[in-house]
């Protein structure tokens, strides 16, 4: 069974976002998956890319990996103006009645979280409004599910209701956050400031035996609770990971090794999370997620990692992450403003010619 997965660019400056479509199957009998949609511009893009590459306007399964704009936003574009055969979200004010006591405010009710939540993340409660307008299924995707070819790897049903959709960046304050010793508080927001960029500049040099990476950083719970999916095509892994952090990808790679599922053995193609940035992985997840390092003698990449990164970014790919997946036999590729196409034993496609590779850097971002 041949499959395509193609990687459209998001916005034209420096933010980025992510756009990806994959079809599988035979001549006369392909499923197509979209995995997020960027902007409404991009959703458009999308859209014209489906008709045009797919020959196709039916989408078997839309999957929004977390609720931030860059995202979900235009896959609302596609659920107007494509055949959506079904919809997968998390819907966290769906959750309401369960958490509403992990918060501070005493005169919330789960209504008005609820509400709250909607609000919040206007972006992804827009897309289920459309969806249910439309007529079209909608299921959260929860560890175990199947979609299409893809099984859920992350994130658990309870983790992501207990534990992160309170720690949401555009949650109400928690009780532990007030001192009373309730669940999690927001996991992202302090290690993003005590790990800022180096404002001056500097670099840290860096060879095959040297990595950088650090195990300390942390993302928000949004981006935790991003959907993993994992696809085995008679044997050629791919593995979608949204803007997942190091908690995510570590439980990722324990849930596989749980089930008997050989991460590191199979994946073939691997989606870097969030666009690169080197607060979602650290050497411990990748090792366990797709492989150790290996020696330096006679690698040759011979598997590919592909980033979504904005044409004019500054922050993306970071080279520490870049380094780090050539120094386990992936070739990293990056959008920068052009669409990025892998194929496994599909026809060719006229006018999309080779890419450009990322090559190993011998320095790379400081620390502060």
């Amino acid at each position: 069974m041949g499959f395509e997965i193609d990687f459209l660019p998001v916005g034209n400056g420096d933010s980025s976002g992510d756009a990806i479509t994959v079809r599988w199957g035979h001549p006369g009998n392909y499923q197509v998956l979209i995995y997020d949609g960027g902007t409404k511009e991009t959703g458009e893009a999308l859209v014209q890319h489906v008709r045009t590459h797919y020959g196709t306007t039916r989408v078997d399964h839309v999957v929004s990996s977390h609720p931030d704009g860059d995202h979900a936003s235009g896959l609302s574009v596609v659920l107007e103006k494509l055949d959506v055969q079904r919809l997968w979200m998390h819907r966290p004010w769906d959750h309401s009645q369960l958490i509403h006591g992990y918060f501070s405010d005493g005169r919330m009710t789960e209504a008005s979280l609820a509400t709250r939540l909607q609000d919040k993340m206007r972006a992804a409660y827009d897309l289920e409004t459309l969806a249910l307008r439309r007529g079209i299924p909608i299921a959260e995707p929860f560890l175990g599910q199947a979609i299409g070819p893809f099984w859920v790897l992350s994130p658990h049903r309870d983790w992501y209701i207990h534990d992160l959709v309170p720690a949401f960046e555009k949650s109400p304050v928690t009780k532990i956050q007030h001192g009373l010793g309730l669940r999690s508080a927001r996991p992202g927001l302090m290690g993003a400031l005590a790990l800022a960029t180096n404002a001056a500049g500097e670099w840290l040099s860096e060879n095959w035996f040297i990595e950088h990476l650090r195990d300390d950083v942390k993302t928000s719970a949004e981006n935790e609770s991003s959907v993993v999916l994992y696809g085995d095509f008679n044997g050629h892994g791919v593995l979608l990971t949204g803007d997942a952090g190091i908690e995510a990808l570590t439980r990722t790679a324990a849930c596989a090794e749980l089930n008997q599922i050989d991460l590191p053995g199979t994946i073939k193609f691997v989606q870097i999370p969030h666009h690169g940035s080197r607060h979602n992985v650290s050497t411990s997840a990748l090792d366990r997620l797709i492989g150790r390092r290996l020696p330096f003698t006679g690698t040759t990449p011979d598997r590919y990692a592909y980033a979504s990164a904005g044409k004019e970014s500054t922050s993306h790919p970071r080279k520490v992450v870049m380094n780090a997946f050539l120094r386990r036999g992936f070739q990293p590729y990056a959008t920068r403003g052009n669409a990025l196409r892998y194929s496994h034993q599909m026809p060719a496609r006229a006018g999309w010619g080779p890419a450009t590779p990322i090559t190993f850097s011998d320095k790379v971002e400081a620390w502060d």
